[in-house]
């Protein structure tokens, strides 16, 4: 089971421990029917994100890096 990092708002930011090693670090958010990822490391979206939800997406991701990257540590060792 994933470990959900944090809730903000609409949004839930989840760390899977089970990734392929040549993915680059990322989160998970899914919200409503939908999930995109964003990359840990320069906080690029690994998909396009639904219209209307870039902006909301960056904030909420900013708001919660430093939590999201050490989560990503403690699953994620290498």
């Amino acid at each position: 089971m994933a470990p959900t990092v944090v809730r903000d708002g609409e949004f839930t930011f989840v760390v899977h421990p089970r990734e392929p090693p040549y993915e680059p670090p990322h989160v998970h958010v899914e919200f409503g029917d939908e999930e995109v990822r964003i990359n840990l490391e320069d906080g690029t979206f690994l998909e396009a994100p639904p219209a209307g939800k870039r902006r909301a997406l960056l904030r909420a991701f900013q708001r919660h890096i430093w939590e999201i990257r050490a989560c990503w540590k403690r699953v994620r060792p290498r």
